[in-house]
C-alpha cells in the first residue's frame, strides 16, 4: 500500500496527520486504527476457516453443462 511513497512524501502524511488529529489524540487514532485491522483480519480469518470447512459440492458447479450437452433443468 505505501510501497510507492518516497521518504517525504511519508514524512508530509505523517505531518498532515498530526495537524488534523492533534499530538494528543494521536494516540487514540491509532488505538483506534489498530483496533479496527484486528477486528478485520479476524473476520477475515472466521470466513476463511468457514470456507475452508464447507463439504465440497457432488453435483456440478452452478452454469456449468453436463456432460452429455443438454442444459439441465431448473424447475421441474
Amino acid at each position: 500500500m505505501l510501497g510507492n511513497l518516497s521518504g517525504s512524501e511519508i514524512v508530509i502524511l505523517m505531518l498532515i496527520v498530526l495537524l488534523v488529529f492533534g499530538a494528543n489524540r494521536l494516540p487514540d487514532a491509532g488505538k483506534a486504527v489498530g483496533k479496527g485491522l484486528r477486528e478485520f483480519k479476524r473476520a477475515l480469518s472466521e470466513a476463511e476457516d468457514s470456507i475452508q470447512r464447507l463439504p465440497p459440492s457432488s453435483s456440478a458447479r452452478e452454469g456449468e453443462q453436463p456432460r452429455d450437452g443438454k442444459p439441465k433443468r431448473l424447475v421441474e
